[in-house]
């Protein structure tokens, strides 16, 4: 076996897939994918390198398990410690009580004495793992369960301006001083600011804002991730 084929046989040995791998040790998928199809040769020495400390292993060892042409169950002798994935840490989230993702309503009260936290392991939230100022809710409604299903957890990271959006994000928001979370799109034309559920019910609608009315608007933050409990 070559040392991509190797680097992807410990990969599926420790259980995780291209991606998944790639997003734990802090390299683009594509870069991955192109190492692993085109063969290790041509990869910068830092990626090899970030790959086989993910491995648990050296690149020397790569290289000589390479050499010597070994089979599966000699990869196994040889790694003898079990692959493990690259060291990424954990984040706790502060949460902010629960948001309506039906009609809107008021957010639940928090303050500094009686805040709650949520672990989650860095690599659940990918590229957004290092960022600042991420913050947890739970969910309370049903207007966006083809989605995310009432009392699930939701991931966000808060945003500056309207401009760090894009069309069918899924934010968390208020109009008139009230907070709702709904899937966000622009409509230029008509200069409109349009906020709409995803629910197996048809009682919700679309929240509509003109752009000459976006002063009872503010736009708090981002869906990253969600995580739901199944009965």
């Amino acid at each position: 076996m070559n040392r991509a084929e190797i680097v992807e046989y410990l990969i599926k040995k420790a259980g995780y897939s291209r991606r998944q791998f790639a997003e734990m040790i802090g390299i683009p998928p594509t870069t991955l994918n192109s190492m692993l199809n085109r063969g290790l040769e041509k990869a910068s020495i830092d990626n090899v390198l970030k790959v086989c400390r993910g491995l648990g292993i050296t690149v020397e060892e790569l290289g000589e398990m390479a050499s010597r042409g070994l089979d599966l169950d000699e990869i196994n002798q040889f790694v003898k410690e079990p692959s493990v994935p690259y060291k990424t840490g954990k984040i706790e989230l502060p949460l902010y009580g629960g948001i309506a993702a039906g009609a809107l309503s008021t957010i639940d009260p928090v303050t500094q004495r009686n805040v709650e936290y949520i672990t989650l392991p860095k690599t659940l939230l990918g590229k957004y793992s290092d960022s600042k100022g991420l913050f947890a809710l739970k969910v309370n409604g049903e207007s966006m369960n083809k989605v995310i299903p009432n009392g699930s957890y939701v991931a966000c990271k808060p945003i500056e301006t309207i401009n760090e959006l894009k069309d069918d994000d899924i934010v968390i928001f208020s109009h008139d001083n009230e907070y709702s979370m709904k899937r966000f799109r622009r409509d230029e034309e008509n200069r409109l600011l349009i906020f709409s559920p995803e629910s197996t019910y048809r009682k919700y609608h679309d929240i509509v804002v003109s752009y000459d009315t976006v002063n009872d608007l503010k736009i708090y933050a981002k869906v990253i991730w969600y995580a739901v409990t199944l009965d």
